[in-house]
């Protein structure tokens, strides 16, 4: 990796760490979710850095992929456990991190902590040539000795220039088969979850999340004026994943015809929601991380 690569990639990291931080400060019992999406997401282009992807805050049972919608009206309650997930880009280089927060109350502190050591753990160990498998083997065995599961089917991730999932994934359980090892330089998400369910997650409904696919599939849109939506939506949003409150930032007084009309063409891909399979509770902490030779930096 190149110095000026380098630098993008922790300038990136200052700022979503910086307004992570700044968002765990919002996170008191009746406030709206949209307004702390919202003012997260203004703090981190105020710090010059663009959005790598909508702020994302799944409570309790949910363990990723919700945004609120624009006119949301959803707040937090006394007792929430929320996952604060915060994603920035430097010229499309990018650092993803998240935290968990229980508002107000202190019944799982000891889950946050699992999946907190566990975080930790990883980034003692990980470093160029070390098999993934042996990653998710520290996870597993971090989480499983707190009391808690790890979730099998959520893992970290490679990130790339404007590409958020790229290249690996980063187990969160001991994974046999997986010899896939990182490389120097390689920029991973690492984020592990703990739950006391059953250590699985489950579609649930939508997350108002979005991504357009740049395919041949947006040939079959017939209508001119959902047509011209969608290259403009292509052409703000590009490869990474976008709210629905930044559809209607783009088409002020419009409503959500033209996204379920693209979302059933398969033009866009929207998230659906991740919930823990037997309704158990969820923590997570993330870390945006640069492999080296003989370790890691952490960037967020």
């Amino acid at each position: 990796m190149d110095n000026a690569i380098y630098e993008k990639y922790k300038h990136a990291g200052k700022i979503a760490a910086d307004a992570r931080d700044y968002g765990v400060s919002l996170l008191k019992p009746g406030v709206r979710l949209v307004d702390v999406a919202t003012d997260i997401e203004t703090k981190i282009k105020e710090n010059g850095a663009g959005l790598a992807f909508p702020v994302n805050i799944a409570l309790n049972t949910a363990a990723a992929h919700y945004s609120p919608r624009h006119d949301d009206s959803l707040v937090f309650k006394k007792g929430d456990v929320s996952k604060l997930d915060v994603g920035a880009h430097v010229d499309g280089y990018i650092a993803d991190t998240a935290i968990t927060v229980e508002i107000g109350t202190h019944t799982y502190d000891t889950m946050i902590k699992a999946s907190s050591e566990a975080l930790e753990k990883v980034i003692e160990v990980l470093k160029a040539g070390i098999l993934l498998s042996e990653i998710g083997a520290v996870v597993q065995e971090t989480i499983t000795a707190c009391g808690y599961k790890p979730i099998d089917n959520l893992m970290g991730h490679g990130l790339d220039r404007f590409e958020l999932h790229s290249g690996l994934s980063v187990p969160n359980v001991r994974s046999l088969g997986n010899k896939m090892k990182p490389k120097d330089g390689d920029v991973l998400a690492i984020e592990p979850f703990a739950t006391n369910g059953a250590g699985h997650v489950i579609s649930g409904g939508g997350s108002n999340i979005y991504l357009c696919n740049q395919s041949l599939k947006a040939k079959l849109i017939r209508d001119s004026k959902i047509k011209f939506m969608f290259e403009r939506m292509a052409a703000q949003f590009t490869t990474l994943p976008f709210a629905e409150r930044w559809y209607h930032d783009l088409f002020p007084n419009s409503n959500d015809l033209a996204l379920k009309k693209l979302s059933f063409l398969g033009v866009i891909k929207h998230y659906p929601q991740l919930f823990e399979a037997k309704g158990g509770i969820v923590t997570q902490k993330e870390h945006t991380v640069i492999v080296k030779e003989n370790g890691c930096e952490v960037t967020t």
